[in-house]
C-alpha cells in the first residue's frame, strides 16, 4: 500500500505561529520503508536565515510578547489544550510517522503519542508550582533564591519516536517559561510539521513554539546559535559529542544529551520464565529494535539457558513470519527499519557478525521489497566484536551465558554507555542489590525499561548527560538566581 499521489502533508517551516517557505531550494526526500516508494512530500530545510527567523520569534516571545506575562497558570492552560488535541489527532499523527520510518501506526497512536501528551499534562501541572527559597537575615541580609527560565531553548530529536520527543523536550521548557525551537529528524519530519496547527488551535502565541526541519546543518545552527540558551539532543553519542563541544564553543549554552547505550537484560534461574522470554524477546523487537533502551545484550544463567534460549528463538520466528504486513494496519505488530541506510548499517554488522560467528536464527533480509531484517540472534559472541560492544539499533541480539552473580555484574558494566538496564529475579534482594551495582542511569526489575514521565531519565558515562522527564527534566530549563537585601 503506496501513499496516495493526492494526500497533502504539512512541509513548510513553522514559525512565528505561521507556515513559511525556506529561502534555500534544498528540500528533504522521503521514502516510506515499508515498500521503497517515494512520500510525495519535498520538505522545506532551514538554513541560516530561517533559524535566525525562528530564533528571533522565540526570543520576541520571550522577552515581550503575551508569554513573557503569563502566569505558570496561564502556561498552562494551552499545555493541557494541546495534549487533548495531541490525543484526538493520534491516529492521523502517527500516519505520517509511520510512512516515514516504518513503526507500526497502532502502538505510535496507542502508546507513544498518548504518552507525549501526558508528558504535556505532566508538565502543565509543575507550571504554577516552580518555587524559590527566602533564608533568615540573621546576619543582617535577607537572603532569596529565584528560579528563573532560560529563555530560547532548542531540541533535536531522533525519528525513531518524533513526537514522544515534542513531549519530553517541549513541555518542561514551557512550564519553566521559555520558549523553544524543535528540530525533528530530517528521516521523519512530517508529524512535527503537522503540529504547527494544533499550536495555533490551542492557543500559543506566536513564537512560543516553532518547527524547523533539516539534517545536521541545522541541528549545527541551533547548537553554534548565540541567542540560544539551552539545547537538549537526543541520538548517537558521536553526535552528541559534537552538539556538546558545538554549544561549549558557541555561548556555553546549557545541554542534555540522551545518547545510545548497548543496554543488559540480565535473566537470573529463579525469574518467572515466562514473563521473562516475553518481555526479553518482543521488548527488544519494538519498533524493530530501533530504541535507544532495547536490551540489546541478554545475560542468561547457564541453569536456564538451553531452554529459556529455545523459547526466546521460538518468539523471533514467530516475529519473523509476520513481517512484511504493511505498518499502517492496525493489525501489524513489527515494521522495517527506518530507510536504506539503517537498514544498510545493520546488514553491515550482520556480516561482519558471521565472519567469526552464525547467527542462531535470523540474519538475512526478510522478502524482497522495503527495509526488513530478519530477528537476529549471536550467541555468546566475541567480547571484542563490533556486534558485541557497539550499538546496532535494529533486530540484532546478543545472548550471553553466565554463572553467577558477580559473573554478570561485571559483564553487564563492560562497556562504555550506560543507558538502561532489565533484571528478571523473583528475588527481590536480588534484584535491588545487582540493579544498585549495574551502571546504568535507569534498571527496570522484571520488565523492559521504558521511561515513565514522573521520574528522571538520561544516561551513565557515555549514555549522556543531564537528565529529562520528572522534576530533574523542569530543573534542566530553569536558571537559579541569588538576591541579597540589605
Amino acid at each position: 500500500m503506496t501513499v496516495p499521489a493526492e494526500q497533502k502533508f504539512d512541509t513548510q517551516l513553522f514559525i512565528n505561529n505561521e507556515y513559511v517557505d525556506s529561502k534555500s531550494s534544498e528540500r528533504l526526500s522521503l521514502v516510506n520503508p515499508f515498500d521503497g516508494t517515494k512520500i510525495p512530500a519535498a520538505v522545506h530545510v532551514a538554513g541560516e536565515a530561517e533559524i535566525a527567523a525562528a530564533v528571533s520569534a522565540a526570543k520576541t516571545a520571550f522577552k515581550t510578547g503575551p508569554w513573557a506575562t503569563y502566569t505558570g497558570a496561564q502556561r498552562a492552560a494551552p499545555m493541557l489544550k494541546f495534549a487533548d488535541l495531541l490525543e484526538k489527532n493520534a491516529a492521523k499523527l502517527a500516519e505520517l510517522d509511520t510512512i516515514c520510518m516504518g513503526g507500526p501506526v497502532a502502538p505510535n497512536a496507542g502508546f507513544l503519542i498518548p504518552a507525549a501528551a501526558a508528558v504535556f499534562r505532566y508538565y502543565a501541572g509543575w507550571a504554577d508550582k516552580i518555587e524559590g527559597e527566602s533564608f533568615n537575615a540573621d546576619d543582617g541580609t535577607y537572603k532569596i533564591v529565584r528560579q528563573e527560565p532560560l529563555g530560547v531553548c532548542a531540541g533535536i530529536a531522533p525519528w525513531n519516536a518524533p513526537l514522544l520527543y515534542v513531549g519530553w523536550k517541549v513541555a518542561p521548557a514551557l512550564a519553566a517559561g521559555n520558549t523553544f525551537i524543535f528540530k525533528s529528524s530530517e528521516k521523519s519530519p512530517l508529524s512535527a510539521l503537522a503540529l504547527g496547527h494544533l499550536v495555533k488551535e490551542a492557543g500559543f502565541p506566536p513564537g512560543v513554539i516553532n518547527f524547523v526541519s533539516g539534517a545536521g546543518k541545522t541541528g549545527s545552527l541551533l547548537a553554534s546559535d548565540m541567542t540560544i540558551a539551552k539545547i537538549s539532543y537526543t541520538g548517537s553519542t558521536a553526535v552528541g559529542k559534537i552538539v556538546q563541544k558545538t554549544a561549549l564553543d558557541s555561548n556555553m549554552k546549557k545541554v542534555t544529551l540522551e545518547l545510545g547505550g548497548k543496554s543488559p537484560a540480565i535473566v537470573f534461574a529463579d525469574a518467572d520464565i515466562e514473563n521473562a522470554v516475553g518481555s526479553t524477546a518482543d521488548g527488544f523487537l519494538f519498533n524493530a529494535g530501533q530504541v535507544c533502551v532495547a536490551g540489546s545484550r541478554l545475560f542468561v544463567q547457564k541453569a536456564i539457558a538451553p531452554a529459556f534460549i529455545e523459547a526466546v528463538k521460538s518468539r523471533f520466528s514467530f516475529v519473523s513470519s509476520q513481517l512484511g504486513s504493511d505498518p499502517r494496519e492496525q493489525t501489524t505488530g513489527y515494521g522495517p527499519l527506518a530507510d536504506e541506510k539503517q537498514f544498510n548499517t545493520v546488514m553491515n554488522y550482520i556480516d561482519i557478525g558471521k565472519k567469526t560467528e552464525k547467527p542462531i536464527i535470523g540474519g538475512g533480509r526478510k522478502g524482497d521489497k522495503g527495509f526488513f531484517i530478519e530477528p537476529t540472534i549471536f550467541l555468546n559472541p566475541d567480547r571484542e566484536s563490533k556486534i558485541y560492544k557497539e550499538e546496532i539499533f535494529g533486530p540484532v541480539l546478543n545472548i550471553i551465558e553466565f554463572e553467577t552473580e558477580d559473573e554478570v555484574v561485571d559483564l553487564a558494566n563492560d562497556t562504555m554507555t550506560g543507558l538502561s538496564a532489565s533484571v528478571y529475579t523473583s528475588d527481590l534482594t536480588r534484584a535491588l542489590r545487582v540493579a544498585a551495582k549495574i551502571e546504568s542511569g535507569n534498571v527496570s526489575i522484571n520488565a523492559p525499561h521504558f521511561p515513565n514521565h514522573v521520574v528522571p531519565f538520561g544516561g551513565f558515562k557515555e549514555s549522556g548527560s543531564g537528565k529529562e522527564l520528572g522534576k530533574y527534566g523542569l530543573a534542566a530549563y530553569l536558571q537559579t538566581k541569588t538576591v541579597l537585601i540589605k
